[in-house]
């Protein structure tokens, strides 16, 4: 029954009105005047990172380091390895400043391994899953935010499209990356939490957990206590994003101090991506060739 709810909670709607339309050149889709596109100068990544730091810090309550309070503005090490994939809508007069509305940091395994590792290694031990898929390549995904205004299904979308060609170009095999629940108390999201324990956790060669000195339990309810429908309701969306495309979670929850969240790890295989969502975003990537 959980199962067949969540294929129903989380079923794509049909593409035929607003599916993103793939583009040539360095965009990856559109829809209306939004785009998504991966930022093509370091202005765009400053940018980027000044829109993370309204969604973190201004409306999450997230404690950076001094400096980037200063700045307004969140970045890390990490800014200057990663790609970073935009959602830009082109209708807003004015510079790119006032026009990038979403961002996703992305970073490929080869780049990673070659600057210290990935970010997620900071909270869950991903060396084992690494070095159980040698033959793999992986993507973590990672400082996911959109504006208040663009939480909609169309931005969402486009973000996808974004992630999903830039794997196809690179020829990913899998994704993975923090998702984050409000707040440091795992216990206020017990429902949600243990959802995902009972209906998703990742199994056999994908199993990764929380570094055993951050590790919370998800498993705070018995499955038999807990209301599919309700605990659907009270996921973020990304969350349920992920859950969308095929994606596990990782064993085991970590309190992010810092950002005031409680994060879970989502593992993607790629060969987990159901048809439908394949035919739907497209393997477009010819037209990345030139």
């Amino acid at each position: 029954m959980a199962i067949e709810l969540l294929n129903r909670e989380l079923t794509l709607e049909s593409p035929s009105n607003a599916a993103p339309s793939t583009t040539s050149g360095d965009v990856f889709g559109r829809i209306g005047s939004l785009e998504t596109r991966l930022a093509r100068n370091a202005r765009e990544i400053v940018a980027a990172q000044a829109v993370r730091f309204r969604v973190f810090v201004e409306e999450m309550g997230a404690k950076l380091p001094q400096e980037a309070m200063r700045l307004k503005r969140d970045f890390d090490s990490y800014d200057s390895i990663c790609d970073h994939l935009l959602v830009v809508d082109n209708a807003i007069e004015g510079e790119i400043e006032e026009q990038i509305v979403g961002t996703y940091r992305l970073l490929r395994q080869e780049v990673a391994m070659a600057n210290g590792g990935f970010y997620s290694a900071s909270e869950f031990d991903i060396k084992p899953l690494l070095e159980r898929h040698p033959d793999k390549q992986f993507m973590e995904l990672g400082r996911s935010c959109v504006l208040p205004d663009y939480r909609t299904k169309r931005t969402v979308e486009l973000l996808w499209q974004g992630n999903w060609l830039y794997s196809v170009k690179h020829g990913m095999n899998a994704m993975f990356g923090c998702a984050s629940f409000p707040g440091v108390r795992p216990e206020e999201h017990a429902l949600a939490l243990s959802f995902l324990h009972h209906n998703s956790l990742v199994k056999e060669d994908w199993m990764v957990s929380a570094r055993p000195e951050l590790y919370r339990k998800m498993d705070l309810m018995p499955s038999e206590g807990i209301n599919a429908r309700q605990a659907l309701s009270a996921m973020p969306p990304l969350v349920k994003g992920y859950l969308r495309l095929g994606a596990m979670i990782g064993d085991g929850a970590v309190v992010d101090q810092a950002f005031n969240t409680t994060d879970v790890l989502i593992v993607l295989p790629i060969s987990s991506i159901a048809g439908r969502y394949i035919n739907h975003f497209g393997t477009d990537f010819d037209r990345f060739s030139n």
